[in-house]
């Protein structure tokens, strides 16, 4: 490993050094009982940090101050032009904490700290904005009706929407800063309070944004982080004074969260699984296609939900394209995220290496070529050398199943027809990309692939105004732009007679 590591903070370091308890009512509950956890550095499997796991009575106390803040109307009827105003100071205060931020990221994920500074802080700042912009521009419609009695009435009717109340936003291990702001914007945009339960792993930079938040002026109660398992989850998205669950995980665990939600006909939305396919037609550009692929596919260290991770390559150009990633693929530096010259990462957890290690002794009794990596290299920490698989078909497991790690599939394909059906195989609907210079072949394309989103010479960019989410069972509703506003509003209907 480097020794060209990146000196943290002294806050980062102080930040660490507390033991971590839920931020309840705005402020961490300290002196709050609970199962002692350590937090890991992924890139050596030192301990980090601590956090104190949340009991049954802390989820309680947790959706009750979201519920009072909501009822007390101190966030949800404030004017929104101040709500507006509140949630541009937060993003003045996260921009400028963004280095702290950042390398919290970095420490408790084991991402680069380039992809934290740019996407975590960077992607995140931009996105505040735009959610906060959303707070004035809430809107219903009038409606013309004809309702015939009483005879010679008139009607006046419109729609309103209002804020869905008390929201539970479950967040993910992979971007657990950008991913919680995804849930806590347009829910406090629209004048909800929201508890953001964060991943084992991961808790810090949740902490640390909530106290920003009240920094910034967002009233206490109104953004609260849950600390806790499995159980305190399970407990959140059951409790009967949530009225919205939004959820970003696995499906298996997605699944889980939606029928326990029904029981109370809570809200929700669901952003789940993929296994996102790349489309590499015969015209297309292969160094360009094979700089997406591994921007599109080992982002993160492939621990991304939209992540390209089955390939389909034209048979002409199949040879080139896995000779071309595998020789790149293979000159990646493997190594810390505070080391600005490493270029994929530690994964996050012990437990996902072993997962993703896992995949790979699968792949190889099922006959699959390791064109490169395919190990663990010889590094402190949860690392698993960027493998790209070659000869592999479409019944494979490295195809059909969700690995969530540097693992990059590559199949030939000989017709169009053949292509589309190969890529539509598939549980998951999330993203997909297609590589061409055929501007009508890509057209005729895109409505014929079963995903939420489809890009074109390019894989995984977001945009806060572009709705994301996926068909199939990759999950329900959708992320950004209005879509999101309306995830979090419920819509009335009002009419007068007069």
């Amino acid at each position: 490993m480097s020794n060209a590591l990146i000196n943290t903070l002294p806050s980062v370091d102080a930040f660490v050094d507390r033991t971590h308890a839920s931020f309840i009512d705005g402020q961490q509950h300290q002196g709050a009982q609970g199962t002692p956890r350590e937090v890991h550095n992924p890139a050596t499997g030192a301990v980090l940090s601590r956090t104190l796991q949340a009991d049954a009575p802390q989820v309680d106390a947790v959706v009750a101050s979201a519920h009072r803040t909501f009822r007390s109307g101190v966030w949800s009827r404030l004017a929104p032009a101040e709500r507006e105003r509140v949630l541009l100071r937060f993003a003045d205060l996260v921009e400028a904490h963004g280095e702290e931020l950042a390398q919290l990221e970095t420490l408790n994920q084991g991402k680069s700290i380039h992809l934290a500074r740019a996407v975590e802080v960077g992607a995140s700042v931009n996105y505040i904005r735009y959610m906060a912009g959303w707070a004035t521009k809430i809107e219903g419609q009038t409606l013309d009706v004809s309702i015939p009695v009483p005879a010679q009435a008139r009607f006046n009717a419109y729609t309103r929407r209002e804020p869905a109340g008390v929201v539970a936003g479950i967040v993910p291990w992979n971007f657990p800063m950008m991913i919680a702001l995804w849930k806590v914007m347009p829910a406090l945009a629209c004048g909800c309070t929201i508890i953001i339960k964060p991943a084992d792993e991961t808790p810090l930079t949740a902490l640390r944004l909530a106290e920003l938040a009240i920094q910034a002026g967002i009233p206490a109660g109104a953004f609260n982080v849950l600390v806790g398992g499995a159980d305190a989850g399970a407990a959140l998205v059951a409790h009967p004074l949530v009225n919205k669950v939004s959820f970003t995980g696995s499906t298996a665990v997605g699944k889980q969260v939606g029928r326990a939600a029904l029981d109370n006909m809570t809200r929700f939305t669901l952003e789940l699984g993929g296994k996102n396919p790349m489309l590499v037609l015969a015209d297309a550009d292969i160094e360009q296609a094979v700089a997406g692929a591994i921007g599109g596919g080992l982002l993160n260290q492939g621990q991304v939900c939209a992540a390209a991770s089955r390939l389909y390559v034209h048979a002409s150009r199949y040879q080139d394209f896995v000779e071309a990633l595998s020789a790149q693929v293979a000159q990646l530096k493997v190594g810390a995220g505070m080391d600005p010259e490493a270029q994929v990462n530690a994964l996050v957890s012990r437990r996902q290496q072993a997962s993703v290690l896992r995949y790979l002794a699968i792949a190889r009794e099922e006959g699959a070529q390791f064109c490169t990596g395919g190990g663990q290299p010889d590094l402190p920490g949860y690392f698993v050398q960027p493998t790209v698989l070659g000869k592999v078909t479409q019944g494979m497991t490295s195809v059909r199943e969700e690995i969530f790690g540097p693992v990059l599939s590559v199949l030939p394909f000989d017709d169009l027809d053949q292509a589309v059906d190969m890529l539509n195989d598939s549980r998951y609907g999330l993203t997909a990309s297609i590589w061409s210079n055929d501007l009508g072949r890509v057209m005729d394309l895109i409505p014929r692939i079963e995903a939420g989103t489809v890009w074109v010479n390019n894989h995984v960019p977001v945009d806060p105004n572009l709705p994301f989410g996926g068909y199939k069972q990759s999950g329900m509703g959708r992320e950004f732009g209005k879509a999101a506003i309306e995830g979090f509003t419920e819509v009335k209907s009002v009419c007068i007679t007069y």
